[in-house]
């Protein structure tokens, strides 16, 4: 796509994240057909929302991508093959989905279409927690069980709200429907619009006795236990959404969602940077000039690493698949090992007297070879 920011493919479908493969099938199917480049020849805004459909199509309707999708956002389906990522092109959405929206596909329409033949469920008001994690954590995945504090379902009730089998009625203002119709006169002539009902907000059903628990909202406030899989490779800030481990609706709706929002222990040795961990390993100057064989860190316990005679500050070593592996499977990141010199700050009398006499000898001179390589890295800084 054009731009450098995604919409969310949920809302470029215009479709619920819990509707079925139908719904988000059809919802693909009207996008394709009101964007298609045959009814806007030439529109290259139309040809963009038609190829940002398709992308959005291509992770929604498939179950796998749609999971990752809905736990990770874009960063869970980035680079996994098909169309996501875009730079595809207008024959490839045409063979992949051309059956969809051709010429034996209808377009109606109805003014109803979003509203059911029945009431209206209400829906759960989502909850964020956050889960600290250490580098140990995400390199495997783990499952964490967390206590939250939410509304759930009332149990004397059942989430009804209503005290007993009986104890409601279909609302007289809408018959049961969840909605009603209005034919208003305009200049335009006779206008039917359809709206929730405000007796009953859409539900469809009145209470004609409360819960005396719930005092009718069929819900209550509870500690919950929400077991939660963190897979292998997840970042600082991402969010996981648990679908319906929210807070619980008002009689009988749908739950929201448990939105658990990641946060990194900071390791005591190691650092994270993407899917590389580093590591800054001070040296003695006896080291760095004779060479030494070290233990360095690691997430699974300690590793030797040999140090060369001659090393020299700013070196990196690199430890392969000893990092972090990538959520989307691409592969496990390095250590690296960052070389750093400790020059003595206070020398004894003897000590000055060495580094003295070894001020003369040519071979601790540094080259200009040796400069430029140490120093090389650090021209973009200036340029």
């Amino acid at each position: 796509m054009a731009s450098t920011t995604k919409r969310d493919y949920y809302e470029i479908l215009e479709v619920a994240k819990t509707s079925t493969a139908d719904e988000i099938k059809k919802a693909y199917r009207q996008k394709a057909i009101q964007y298609h480049p045959d009814k806007n020849p030439g529109d290259k805004t139309a040809e963009e929302k038609f190829k940002e459909a398709a992308e959005a199509y291509e992770v929604l309707s498939n179950s796998e991508k749609r999971s990752r999708y809905d736990q990770f956002g874009h960063a869970g389906v980035s680079g996994s093959g098909g169309f996501e990522g875009g730079g595809f092109s207008m024959e490839d959405i045409f063979s992949r989905f051309g059956d969809l929206f051709g010429d034996g596909f209808g377009g109606g329409f109805s003014p109803f279409s979003g509203f059911a033949s029945g009431s209206q469920k209400s829906r759960g008001s989502d909850l964020r927690v956050k889960i600290k994690l250490t580098l140990k954590e995400i390199a495997t995945g783990v499952e964490k069980k967390l206590k939250v504090n939410k509304y759930v379902a009332c149990s004397h009730c059942k989430g009804t709200g209503a005290d007993g089998d009986n104890a409601h009625s279909n609302c007289p203002t809408c018959q049961g429907r969840g909605h009603v119709t209005r034919v208003v006169n305009s200049v335009f002539g006779h206008m039917q619009t359809t709206s929730v009902c405000p007796n009953c907000q859409g539900e469809g059903k009145i209470i004609t006795k409360k819960c005396s628990h719930c005092y009718g909202e069929g819900i209550v406030k509870a500690d919950t236990v929400v077991a939660v899989n963190l897979p292998a490779g997840v970042a600082e800030g991402m969010q996981l959404t648990i679908r319906q481990k929210g807070n619980a609706a008002r009689r009988g709706g749908v739950s929201g969602d448990l939105l658990v929002v990641v946060e990194e222990e900071r390791h005591p040795e190691l650092v994270r940077d993407q899917q590389d961990l580093i590591y800054n390993l001070l040296l003695t100057v006896s080291q760095a000039a004779l060479g030494s064989t070290i233990e360095v860190p690691t997430l699974d316990g300690k590793a030797k690493i040999k140090i060369e005679p001659g090393t020299q500050p700013g070196k990196i070593l690199r430890l392969k698949n000893k990092g972090l592996p990538s959520i989307n499977r691409h592969g496990i990141g390095d250590l690296l090992i960052n070389i750093a010199v400790y020059i003595p700050e206070n020398l004894t009398p003897e000590q000055q007297e060495f580094f003295s006499k070894m001020e003369k000898a040519s071979n601790f001179q540094p080259p200009n070879s040796m400069k430029e390589k140490i120093f090389s890295k650090f021209r973009n800084i200036f340029d």
